[in-house]
């Protein structure tokens, strides 16, 4: 397809003052949802993060895995069982989302980028103490009855010399989200806490989380390319924000509300969907900031 020279010229101008203003920073990236299965949609997030790397921003990957888990688990006669949308984990299943994760799709994501021309090196959350987690309780709602769903954690602290060593390094980390705890026990943690806990350790100027949905939307299903914290307080109490987006939601708000400048939410569906939404001025997701 033939492009006119000009409008090379001009979206290339378009990105100069986003490279300037992000250059020496970290971005961490939650990569998950479709944009983990179709092949086109691998390669162009691949790209945009090798892209961003190039020009001087450091990205950190943390990847999901859940269909690939499911997968998994099914070839092998297992059936997945599911409460609130939580993976029920018991000992075998533990063992399985250790082997999806920490192994074929890190080790997947690595190879692409590695591919198009970046260095990078997937590490789990157990590797070198990077994540320290305790298992979580789930409450039944609304009964707030405690339901134990086995070896799923929640973060307590994160190593973030691991991180930082790869940094400096020049190596672009991509992260499973599996944790152990102090009492040796290994847990599956989901990938937005993950990220967001990461994010925040680290004082990122941005967290991005690549999802299946456009972002946050209105009351008239409009979406809002740009919100803030507080403003998102409200969508949450009028319950315009409901249901499956309340916990990517919440990891969103805690996010920016302890020291993480902006948080994107964007569609995953879209091709090179990270390089739209940081270097240009519309972007294609919703993105969060902190109050005034």
């Amino acid at each position: 397809m033939q492009v006119d020279n000009s409008i090379i010229v001009s979206i290339l101008s378009e990105t100069l003052p986003y490279i300037q203003k992000f250059r020496g920073k970290i971005i961490v990236v939650k990569y998950g949802g479709n944009a983990m299965i179709d092949e086109e949609l691998k390669s162009s997030f691949a790209r945009d993060i090798v892209l961003m790397k190039s020009v001087g921003i450091n990205p950190i990957v943390v990847h999901g895995g859940g269909p690939q888990i499911g997968d998994t688990l099914k070839k092998i006669g297992k059936q997945s069982e599911f409460i609130d949308g939580m993976r029920v984990t018991d000992s075998e299943t533990m063992d399985v989302v250790e082997m999806v994760l920490g192994g074929l799709v890190n080790k997947k994501i690595v190879n692409l980028i590695h591919k198009h021309g970046g260095h990078a090196i997937g590490i789990s959350g157990k590797d070198g103490g990077l994540i320290t987690a305790k298992k979580f309780k789930h409450k039944i709602i609304p009964t707030s009855e405690i339901v134990d769903i086995g070896h799923v954690g929640e973060v307590e602290s994160i190593n973030t010399s691991v991180i930082n060593l790869l940094l400096q390094d020049d190596f672009i980390p991509v992260i499973a989200p599996v944790g152990v705890g102090n009492d040796g026990i290994s847990y599956n943690i989901n990938a937005d806490l993950v990220a967001g806990a990461i994010s925040q350790s680290l004082n990122a100027e941005k967290l991005i989380l690549l999802t299946n949905t456009n972002g946050i939307l209105d009351a008239n299903n409009e979406l809002l390319t740009k919100i803030s914290s507080n403003e998102v307080d409200k969508l949450i109490a009028n319950k315009t924000i409901h249901s499956g987006m309340l916990p990517k939601i919440n990891c969103a708000l805690d996010a920016v509300k302890n020291g993480v400048k902006n948080v994107h939410i964007i569609n995953g569906c879209v091709s090179h969907a990270v390089l739209l939404e940081i270097f240009t001025g519309s972007g294609v997701g919703t993105l969060i900031t902190q109050d005034d």
